[in-house]
């Protein structure tokens, strides 16, 4: 795909706090991290990525004092003589701020009346006819709100123009919106049919938002770990008291081989086909035979067919991990287990009470002390099916673990990029 010249165009940017200038921030980086030229346009704001230029354009933001004398009077039904003075001037800022770009996406400008000037201006940018200096430059209008289908509004929007741009198909424009339901409002409000317009979801960066250092971030996307569905831990040392090979066993039968079925729920519903397995530790410093034991494992996992979904951190980091990298992965996991055969205390259980992951353990009397009746339980010598039988039905019922398992499959910007983004900006 060609480099683009990309404005995205909005009140204010960061760092003004906001929902939509949230979003903008993360559409800025995922554009420039697929290698086009972004500009930010907009009233408020300073350049929050040294990639992405900010364009000072101080008319287009919302609390501008002439913006705000002029909505006082629009908002009483008057289109005030100072408002075409002020759409005009806002067109000149506009032309020099653009200049250049093959493609403005404007956030919720032509659906919101918090400038109605910034609107009037942009269509007249596109769509006067004699314009002298048409703008070459393609259009998307990014509806997070819809003024004329919100209640709270509808007294300050009035029949006639300018009020009518925020409900009228722009030409050539195209319409995108942030949900299902925003869909269905702007079908109503502008006559389309649905499908003619794009539904884009607002997103979450996960590696942000649960605060995961440099390293994590880098076996995270190394090892693609936000495809789990669940992502389970391992949080121990490679010795053979720890009964890891019972962890991968049951891991196998997770992923859909020969999960019993509970009562009267077919098996096809306790599997779970992306589940990944994640153990932290190195093999125990004190016991040579601890590096035999971890090459049984790696051959067990790669008989298991497991290569891709088991994995020891041992391998891709010498040493201990650091605590605050192993306190990444109680953020990111779904569910603990511990199979210990013995264990003096069980320290994981508690960091497992702090993050709230569900525990599936051993059930010896340290374990059992700790997790009392908080945590689900297994014999150390176990059927593997029977252990991820009990890990699916306890998930399967977790609304919070579906909610993640959800988010993680849908709404992270990566995701959202690539399956939806990236088309839209292919001419």
């Amino acid at each position: 795909m060609p480099v683009m010249q990309i404005a995205l165009l909005h009140y204010s940017a960061p760092p003004i706090v906001g929902g939509v200038e949230s979003v903008l921030a993360q559409h800025a980086r995922l554009m420039a991290d697929a290698g086009h030229r972004v500009r930010v346009v907009a009233g408020r704001g300073a350049q929050f990525d040294a990639r992405v230029p900010f364009v000072a354009l101080p008319l287009a933001d919302s609390r501008h004092p002439d913006v705000l004398a002029v909505k006082a009077e629009l908002d009483a039904g008057r289109v005030p003589p100072g408002f075409a003075r002020l759409a005009d001037e806002v067109v000149l800022a506009l032309r020099s701020a653009l200049d250049g770009v093959d493609l403005v996406i404007a956030h919720n400008v032509c659906s919101l009346h918090k400038n109605l000037a910034l609107t009037a201006a942009l269509g007249s940018l596109c769509h006067s006819p004699t314009s002298d200096l048409p703008l070459p430059f393609h259009l998307i209008l990014w509806h997070h709100d819809l003024a004329w289908a919100t209640p709270r509004y509808r007294a300050e929007l009035h029949d006639g123009y300018p009020w009518d741009l925020l409900r009228r198909d722009w030409p050539g424009a195209r319409q995108v919106v942030v949900s299902e339901s925003r869909r269905r409002e702007l079908s109503e409000l502008l006559g389309l049919p649905p499908q003619s317009i794009a539904v884009v979801p607002s997103g979450v960066d996960s590696a942000t938002f649960l605060k995961l250092g440099p390293q994590t971030r880098e076996i995270v996307t190394r090892l693609n770990l936000l495809d789990a569905a669940p992502l389970l831990l391992l949080p121990v040392r490679i010795t053979p008291r720890k009964n890891i090979e019972l962890a991968l066993r049951s891991l196998a039968a997770l992923r859909g081989r020969g999960v019993p079925a509970a009562g009267d729920v077919p098996p096809e519903r306790l599997y779970c086909p992306r589940a990944i397995l994640v153990v932290t530790g190195p093999p125990g410093p004190h016991n040579p035979a601890n590096v035999e034991y971890f090459a049984r494992l790696k051959t067990l996992r790669a008989e298991l067919g497991l290569n891709g979904s088991a994995h020891f951190l041992a391998e891709l980091s010498d040493g201990y991990l650091p605590d605050e990298v192993v306190a990444d992965f109680f953020r990111l996991a779904d569910a603990l287990i511990v199979p210990s055969r013995e264990e003096g205390f069980g320290i994981p259980v508690l960091e497992s009470g702090l993050a709230r992951l569900p525990v599936f353990c051993a059930d010896i009397a340290s374990l059992r002390e700790l997790g009392g009746a908080d945590a689900t339980y297994f014999s150390p010598d176990a059927d593997p099916r029977e252990v991820a039988a009990l890990i699916a039905a306890r998930l399967r019922d977790d609304r919070s673990y579906r909610l993640a398992a959800r988010v993680r499959r849908e709404y992270l910007w990566h995701r959202i990029y690539a399956e939806h983004i990236d088309r839209l900006l292919k001419p």
